[in-house]
């Protein structure tokens, strides 16, 4: 995750990684820990990504105004 990146964002999310990611005032940060998908297979992946998909819906909803919900 780059400097510019998290500049560009109101919303920085990290997937319990353990990289250092840059910090800056005034972003919402948020780290999403799931299981590792490394090494597993299909049916055990699949969770991971719903989860992931489920995540990804919540936030949406969050960032849009009231009114558009």
């Amino acid at each position: 995750l780059t400097d510019d990146a998290v500049i560009a964002s109101d919303v920085v999310i990290t997937m319990g990684c353990g990289d250092e990611c840059p910090y800056f005032p005034g972003k919402r940060y948020e780290d999403w820990v799931l299981e590792d998908p490394a090494g597993q297979g299909i049916d055990a992946v699949r969770p991971i990504r719903d989860e992931i998909k489920t995540r990804i819906e919540a936030l949406i909803a969050s960032l849009e105004p009231a009114d558009a919900r």
